[in-house]
């Protein structure tokens, strides 16, 4: 398998955190500067490298050039999550709306950063199970489930309270650094913790000190948010 570029991840965390660039000046990403144009190119880079990596024509192959293009292309793998068909009638993200909306206000969380979770984790299909265990919409692993009061993943409302609550003791440990709350919600507070990890900023300069997929999970959901 293709090794990312952490210098790939990390110009889209740097733009999300200044997501107001110049889209036309930007030649290489590697090297974008903030300016006064009204282009996300976080947004123009991952949205397009989703829907369409393969056309000549596409503004991601002209602003990147071929190699950084070719690492880029590793952002869409993330871990396999099987999904049973007894899901499928409940993978519309409208279907949980009233219980995303009763977490936000009831942890203080971001009702669209729990939906971007929810759409990253499982695809809105309370049944997903991964491979390594990680259970419903917000996949959570049985001990972490336990510990926060749920006592059936696969039950949507138990899900969403238990996997918000868990984001909302994240937001609080790192000071609401959302970067690296979704990077402790992927790999684990204490892998966070171990690579000196507390800020945003901390987290873009210390990216490789973590899992690729990690590093993948967190630009996907803040795309996906």
């Amino acid at each position: 398998m293709m090794s990312i570029d952490p210098r790939i991840i990390k110009t889209l965390l740097q733009l999300q955190l200044s997501p107001n660039v110049n889209l036309q000046a930007a030649t290489n990403p590697l090297q974008a500067t903030t300016g006064d144009g009204s282009a996300s190119l976080f947004d123009t880079l991952l949205s397009q490298y989703m829907t369409d990596t393969s056309s000549e024509n596409n503004t991601l192959a002209q602003v990147m050039p071929a190699d950084a293009l070719a690492q880029l292309s590793s952002l869409s793998g993330m871990p396999n999550v099987s999904f049973s068909s007894q899901g499928a009638s409940n993978s519309s993200p409208s279907a949980y709306d009233e219980l995303i909306q009763q977490a936000s206000a009831k942890y203080g969380v971001d009702s669209s950063l729990i939906q971007a979770v929810i759409k990253t984790e499982s695809g809105f299909n309370a049944d997903a199970q991964s491979g390594s265990g990680a259970k419903g919409l917000m996949q959570l692993m049985d001990g972490t489930a336990r510990g926060l009061g749920v006592s059936n993943s696969f039950d949507p409302a138990q899900n969403i309270d238990g996997g918000t609550k868990y984001l909302s003791m994240l937001l609080n440990k790192y000071n609401g650094h959302e970067q690296v709350a979704l990077a402790a919600y992927n790999a684990g507070p204490g892998r966070v913790d171990r690579a000196g990890i507390k800020t945003n900023e901390q987290l873009i300069e210390n990216l490789e000190a973590l899992p690729e997929e990690t590093q993948r999970y967190v630009a996907k959901v803040l795309q996906a948010k």
